[in-house]
């Protein structure tokens, strides 16, 4: 019999639908159940492409005698992390904050009203590597909450405190200064690993926002090393198996120091960070290598992960048939066929072996850097190139038939945002058409299903909408209205993301406190009102409005939204310098905060020559911290930035400023170049 999961839209509620768990979604009804009966509630979190999540449901809540236990002793309730972000990021404070670690499963035994008493993360049906088996473990927390209720008040206790204390960081109560930004780029060197790209040891995750902030550190010093390390970051990942060299895009991470054996996962957000960081990379350096990964993501986004609708998808699966990374696995014989002449070539290009490289089976990569497989090969790198895109349409072809991972096809609104952020830009630095057009479809489906009065709500799947929209949400969603702005300057766009940015303001702003909280003043009443400050696996929702509410008033000229986002950056300076891989995004506002933007006004005719050359001039530069509009003129316009600004008719010109100083406006698109090779030499 289904359980009380079944009436639910997260696709990964419905995999457990059919537990024998008694599972409740999150909600009153649960909550209610716990204290009439005087129960613990078993709080399980994860989501559809977590492997282990997917490990422990089949040992554990599949299976009957486990089930029986949970449902004498516990309420039972189940939440998509990616849905409730909120409660995935109060529990696992509070996990991290018991065990020293969170990851997901996350497995936490909360009181009636919610406290937390105990945590964890995966526990195994027996017992392994010291971890009790869960079946023991579920006993002796029901025998704890029983006879030993003053311990648990006590730990529910510490935890409230340690809640209401906002975490690992807390006001700094400093002041943003150039200091902050030369300690975060020592710190982020100090960390690099110089031979294998990126920061520490394995597990790597992408850092995709740190590596952006260092490019932008070196726009504006010129410290070569800090280039280094983002040229050589992303490219490392982008030979790796972290990327899927045949289908494009990058997998969730990488279990080793090497890039080359991932976690299989695909998931939206790491993608759209990664190809952001892409264009720009490209833009820096013209770098080729980095322009094909970028533009294999942006087409692996178009083809697998976009609906008929024109929303983005959230996630492909680990697992195929059962095993984790089936999918993107090759025998070296099969591969060996299927390349066919090319084969010797393409084999040692993409490291194959004939025992493997992962568990009999091999897991493609760049082993070889591509100029000495040409050489050895007598082929010049154009030639190279050809080879490889020939062979990865060989192997796509043939892994199409193959049985494909899980697609978790909820639609999450920040999620969307990042990438609609990044597709944007890419449409317009790329001058891709069909870029353009994937762009303007998902702007069409955000406005016309996520976006109600400036309110955004938090998830999308089979015409069902959430009711509940956080911080980062309206945030970035705003930010990609704001890019789909730069690259067509329909200004209804702009007018969409100031109207989310006034609604941000009224609903998560306190001005008590002068703080913007993750959940909005009628959000559902909590232990603790969340404020993570921290990037996780996205940008936190603080560091979000601070971009757009920047950006916003550098457009504007309206002050407020610039004096909100320094106090941000103010209030998190010595963070910022100290463990700045927890706060890539606010580092590059900071950035901004400190030096202002690059404006550029670009005001005539957008259907003329004039136009279009001067667009693209200035698509083909860095510009850290650039900040656009344009149109036709408008001398009375309510935005500073075209304020009193005018063209030849027919014709356009470019207006470029810079806290407070302009240069000559120009019609001729080298004279533009000119004038941003001034500002930014590199």
């Amino acid at each position: 019999m289904p359980n009380r999961l079944h009436a639910q839209t997260s696709p990964y509620l419905l995999q457990h639908a059919d537990n024998p768990v008694d599972w409740y979604p999150w909600g009153p009804e649960a909550m209610a159940r716990a204290a009439a009966e005087d129960k613990p509630i078993l709080l399980s979190i994860g989501y559809a492409a977590c492997h282990w999540c997917h490990v422990m449901a089949h040992e554990s809540f599949e299976d009957a005698a486990t089930a029986e236990l949970m449902n004498a002793h516990f309420v039972n309730v189940k939440v998509d992390r990616e849905e409730r972000p909120d409660l995935d990021g109060i529990y696992m404070q509070a996990v991290q904050a018991m065990t020293g670690h969170g990851g997901w499963p996350m497995t936490v035994f909360l009181t009636p009203a919610g406290e937390p008493f105990y945590g964890g993360t995966y526990f195994p049906p027996v017992e392994r590597h010291g971890m009790p088996s869960f079946k023991r473990l579920l006993l002796a927390i029901s025998e704890t909450y029983r006879h030993k209720r003053e311990s648990v008040e006590g730990t529910t206790r510490q935890v409230r405190e340690l809640l209401a204390s906002g975490g690992r960081f807390g006001s700094g109560g400093g002041m943003l200064d150039h200091g902050t930004l030369a300690g975060a780029f020592r710190a982020l060197s100090l960390a690099y690993d110089a031979e294998h790209g990126g920061f520490g040891s394995a597990p790597k995750f992408p850092p995709s926002m740190a590596l952006d902030f260092l490019l932008r550190h070196w726009a504006r010093t010129g410290t070569e090393f800090a280039l280094d390390i983002a040229h050589r970051s992303f490219r490392a990942m982008a030979r790796g198996g972290l990327y899927d060299q045949v289908g494009g895009g990058i997998h969730r991470y990488s279990t080793d120091v090497h890039w080359l054996v991932p976690h299989f996962e695909k998931m939206l957000y790491d993608n759209a960070l990664f190809a952001r960081l892409g264009i720009h990379l490209w833009q820096a350096t013209g770098d080729d290598e980095v322009r094909v990964a970028t533009r294999l993501t942006l087409a692996w986004l178009g083809r697998e992960m976009t609906s008929p609708e024109g929303g983005f998808y959230s996630s492909l699966d680990a697992d195929s048939e059962g095993v984790e990374g089936k999918f993107y696995l090759w025998d070296d014989e099969a591969l060996t066929a299927l390349l066919g002449a090319d084969a010797a070539i393409l084999r040692e290009y993409w490291g194959a072996l004939p025992a493997g490289n992962f568990e009999g089976r091999n897991i493609l990569h760049v082993a070889t850097e591509p100029s000495i497989v040409s050489r050895r090969n007598e082929l010049t790198l154009a030639q190279l190139a050809a080879v490889v895109d020939r062979g990865r349409e060989r192997l796509y072809v043939e892994r199409a038939g193959r049985i494909w991972p899980a697609l978790d096809d909820k639609v999450i609104a920040s999620w969307n945002g990042l990438m609609l952020r990044a597709v944007a830009e890419g449409a317009r630095v790329f001058g891709d058409v069909a870029l353009r057009e994937l762009a303007l479809r998902n702007g069409a489906f955000l406005r016309a299903h996520m976006v109600r009065d400036g309110r955004v709500v938090r998830s999308y799947r089979n015409g069902v909408t959430t009711d509940v929209g956080f911080l980062e949400d309206h945030a970035a969603v705003a930010l990609g209205f704001l890019e789909l702005y730069a690259l067509t300057f329909d200004a209804s766009w702009l007018a969409d993301a100031m109207a989310i940015a006034d609604v941000a303001v009224d609903r998560f702003f306190d001005p008590a406190s002068g703080q913007f909280f993750d959940t909005a003043h009628d959000h559902e009443a909590l232990i603790t009102r969340p404020r993570d400050v921290t990037d996780n696996a996205v940008p936190s929702g603080n560091a979000l409005i601070a971009d757009l509410l920047l950006r916003l008033s550098v457009v504007s000229g309206e002050p407020r939204g610039a004096e909100h986002a320094r106090q941000g950056c103010d209030e998190m300076s010595e963070a910022l310098s100290r463990h700045p891989t927890a706060f890539g995004h606010l580092l590059g506002v900071a950035d901004m905060a400190l030096h202002g933007a690059t404006e550029v006004a670009l005001v005539g005719d957008v259907d003329s020559a004039t136009f279009t050359a001067l667009r693209e001039a200035l698509s083909s530069r860095y510009v850290p911290a650039l900040v656009v509009a344009g149109g036709a003129p408008a001398p009375d316009s309510s935005l500073a930035l075209l304020r009193g600004r005018s063209a030849e008719p027919g014709g356009a010109t470019a207006y470029l400023c810079r806290q407070y100083q302009c240069e000559a406006p120009t019609s001729d698109p080298a004279e533009l170049i000119e004038q941003l090779s001034a500002i930014h030499p590199r």
